[in-house]
């Protein structure tokens, strides 16, 4: 597998990066998300990633964001080191918020998400969209190439949920060594009764999947999204199967989809226990961008653990590796600037 595999071979004029940050109570949910020591610890998961994506370190977050039992640390040191080799210009979005960071945010005055076996699991979904629109259009006369990323513990059960929806079986991937198929299928099954909802039948109602069985993450990406229709903007999907469900909203909503693509990293691809590669192609995504970091040659125990399957994806960090690639940072580059984040964290070993 290559470092980066992108269709387009010249560095951006005027790239940026957005990272939209939520929490949903999905994640409160025992043993569903390891983005983080214990389950109460994911609130402060995405305010951990931005200020570690900012500084290089946390500030006022209790614990770096890892993956027990290893200390495996965030991908947000990935997003961190690309960002610094390319030194693109990026953004951090609040989209409901359990914990907020102490570094630069944009605000769209979203409520965290609910757990998904309440029946309503996103408030204000319109309102979100609308807002992220506005700002989509606010930033698109500033850019030729968007890249946005999510940090959201949960997500991925959130994912399937909106994919059974929209009438999609899609096995979705895990921060975990394990993937807790079966835990996360039974919670999506209590989510789908308790908003009274069948497989498939929403699939022309993708706002209300969001709402019974979505999180705030979701109508946030799909407004900037709006945001930059109608423009030359290429956008890309920064992550793994939660992308795929956005995009699959995306579709559902109409949109047009030519200059949509997703990137993320290997460890997504090659997840047997998910089925990223067949979701894609079912849903016609026209590019799909693949980030190795080659974290098999590091001498750092706990990037090692990446290549085993704890953690694969998360902060954006396959769409950061993307845009590195595009600037010419070849994967050694890469790597020994993540082993320097580490080192400074004193995470990893």
């Amino acid at each position: 597998m290559a470092w980066i595999e992108p269709e387009v071979t010249r560095k951006p004029r005027r790239p940026m990066f957005l990272c939209v940050l939520s929490n949903t109570k999905t994640a409160h949910i025992p043993k569903l998300s390891a983005a983080g020591k214990t389950a109460e610890l994911t609130d402060y998961t995405p305010a951990g990633d931005a200020e570690l994506m900012e500084t290089g370190n946390i500030i006022s977050v209790p614990v770096l964001p890892m993956t027990p039992p290893y200390d495996t640390p965030t991908p947000a040191i990935m997003t961190r080191s690309a960002l610094k080799l390319t030194d693109a210009p990026y953004h951090f979005i609040n989209s409901g918020l359990i914990v907020t960071p102490e570094v630069p945010c944009i605000d769209l005055k979203a409520k965290p998400g609910e757990d998904i076996r309440e029946p309503v699991a996103v408030n204000d979904v319109q309102g979100i969209y609308e807002r992220a629109k506005f700002l989509g259009r606010r930033l698109r006369n500033q850019v030729d190439h968007v890249v946005i990323g999510e940090s959201i513990p949960g997500g991925t059960t959130t994912a399937m949920g909106v994919l059974m929806a929209l009438g999609y079986n899609g096995n979705v991937s895990s921060s975990a060594d394990e993937n807790p198929l079966d835990l996360k299928k039974q919670v999506i099954e209590e989510g789908l009764k308790a908003s009274g909802l069948t497989f498939g039948c929403l699939k022309d109602d993708p706002m209300k999947a969001i709402s019974c069985m979505g999180d705030p993450m979701m109508p946030a990406v799909i407004g900037l999204v709006a945001g930059f229709q109608g423009t030359d903007v290429s956008v890309v999907l920064a992550g793994g199967t939660q992308m795929v469900a956005v995009y699959a909203l995306i579709k559902h909503l109409g949109f047009n989809t030519e200059k949509l693509a997703i990137a993320t990293t290997r460890y997504v691809v090659e997840d047997k226990s998910a089925n990223f590669t067949e979701l894609t192609r079912i849903l016609g995504v026209p590019a799909v961008y693949v980030a190795d970091p080659g974290f098999g040659k590091s001498e750092l125990k706990g990037l090692h653990r990446y290549e085993t399957g704890t953690i694969k994806e998360g902060a954006g960090a396959g769409g950061a590796m993307y845009l590195a690639g595009l600037y010419g940072i070849s994967q050694d580059e890469f790597r020994s600037e993540v082993e320097n984040v580490c080192k400074l964290l004193k995470a990893g070993h």
